[in-house]
């Protein structure tokens, strides 16, 4: 009798977790998941070309094949957006060595932030994140410039004098995540996309499961945050959880405009 009901209560919680699951997708699926697509291939683009103005983007980088748009969520949060048609982490564009360093681009881009707070942004502040394939809302690829979440910088802190240039499992925000360190220089030379499929065990087969992060440390490395997504531990995989967007960390912000 104990078995049975025990038995029945793990499959009353593994169909809650389907349920789960299914509700999160069905959210996914909702929303108009071209928004970003269709407002830099229609808007962005034509009106640089037309007018010479991007609006409402930020910027449009034609040489280098992305474009900047402020988000409506947060006062300073910037989007990096691809000019070609990327659906997200997943698709094998991102492995391909011709496509432009979008991650690099981005951490360079960061300067937008300080331009609109109208004051100097330290990059301890800073991050960059891109959500899994079940862990976002829309199908063209973005990558979120915004600030660090309070705890999870201390956290970082905390764990910056053993992290390394090897991947080790480290709990950020209640959640599981792989970290690995690496310099400005090798942000730059190679894709961070490349190196989760090479450096993963069996990531290249399951891009679309993983969220990345990427943040500084106090010795001037960055820090490099792999999030698998987990059904079963209610995790989508959105490595954006570690951003704040209403920038506590540069708390009041006055000037942002």
């Amino acid at each position: 009798m104990q078995g049975s009901r025990h038995a029945f209560s793990l499959i009353t919680c593994l169909l809650a977790l389907v349920i789960t699951a299914m509700l999160i997708a069905a959210f996914h699926f909702k929303k108009n998941s071209d928004a970003l697509w269709q407002i830099v291939s229609e808007k962005c683009v034509p009106h640089l070309q037309q007018t010479g103005q991007p609006k409402p983007c930020e910027r449009v980088d034609l040489a280098q094949g992305y474009a900047m748009l402020k988000d409506r969520n947060g006062p300073l949060q910037y989007l990096l957006i691809p000019l070609a048609k990327i659906t997200g982490i997943e698709s094998p564009q991102l492995l391909n060595p011709t496509t432009p360093n979008y991650f690099s681009f981005a951490w360079a881009q960061r300067h937008l932030l300080a331009q609109r707070y109208a004051a100097p942004i330290t990059d301890n502040t800073l991050s960059l994140a891109i959500n899994a394939e079940y862990g976002r809302t829309q199908n063209q690829l973005h990558i979120h410039i915004s600030c660090l979440r309070p705890d999870v910088r201390q956290r970082l802190d905390a764990l910056a004098p053993r992290l390394n240039s090897e991947w080790q499992t480290e709990t950020l925000h209640s959640h599981r995540y792989l970290l690995r360190t690496l310099t400005t220089a090798e942000l730059a030379q190679q894709s961070v996309f490349m190196q989760l499929a090479a450096e993963v065990p069996n990531a290249r087969h399951e891009m679309g499961k993983y969220g990345l992060a990427l943040a500084s440390l106090a010795d001037g490395r960055l820090v490099l945050m792999a999030l698998e997504r987990n059904w079963l531990l209610l995790n989508s995989g959105s490595a954006e959880e570690l951003q704040d967007h209403s920038c506590k960390l540069l708390r009041p912000i006055k000037k942002a405009t």
